[in-house]
């Protein structure tokens, strides 16, 4: 069962909302956040979590640092969630590098199977946690539609129109050529299904 969560001092709450504010974006700004917080609190009413702080100060900080187009916006992100927790939080307990390695493993969203993280609890979380991030692809037909505009207009500017729909129909190509889109049982029972009606749409419209 998911115990009671940390709860971010304000000043903290200031300077993550301040982080996705800069720069600009059209989808990994603080509403994703709260998407991503609200498949989080699914899992906690469901199978649970078994390091609810961990997983959900990695939910708030995995995007914190992001510019279309670099490798390296991931091991950024973990590296300011780490000092984050050093500098408010360093006597609520939180294992802060197990944040920054579940902030670096969404650096490879789609290359994971369901058994990549073994059966333990703990591997559990990080299934449920990637599945969290993902589940936008199992969303409505509309709201998944306005997902795929927003990465579009992230890009525009940082890399040619041409290139951003050959490499963005290719990694939807590969999403939808798994076995599993879903790591978690829970996630791949409810959204598998459309999350591929959605994933097909999408790379029809790139052609």
């Amino acid at each position: 069962m998911t115990a009671h969560v940390v709860t971010l001092p304000p000043g903290q709450l200031e300077a993550l909302e301040a982080a996705y504010a800069d720069p600009p974006r059209a989808y990994h700004d603080f509403g994703h956040v709260r998407e991503v917080l609200r498949h989080y609190d699914a899992v906690a009413t469901g199978p649970g979590w078994v390091q609810p702080d961990e997983v959900r100060l990695a939910v708030l900080y995995h995007d914190a640092v992001y510019e279309a187009g670099r490798r390296d916006n991931e091991a950024r992100s973990a590296r300011f969630a780490v000092d984050e927790i050093a500098r408010w939080l360093p006597d609520a307990g939180i294992e802060s590098g197990r944040v920054a390695e579940l902030i670096e493993l969404t650096a490879r969203h789609g290359q994971f199977g369901p058994h990549d993280f073994g059966k333990t609890a703990v591997a559990a979380d990080t299934c449920h946690f990637l599945d969290c991030d993902m589940a936008i692809l199992g969303a409505g037909p509309d709201v998944f539609d306005a997902y795929d505009r927003a990465i579009a207009a992230e890009y525009r500017g940082h890399v040619p129109d041409w290139l951003f729909r050959i490499n963005r129909r290719r990694f939807l190509k590969s999403l939808l050529a798994r076995p599993r889109i879903y790591l978690s049982e829970f996630f791949h029972e409810r959204l598998d299904a459309p999350a591929r009606a959605n994933l097909r749409r999408a790379i029809t419209s790139k052609r």
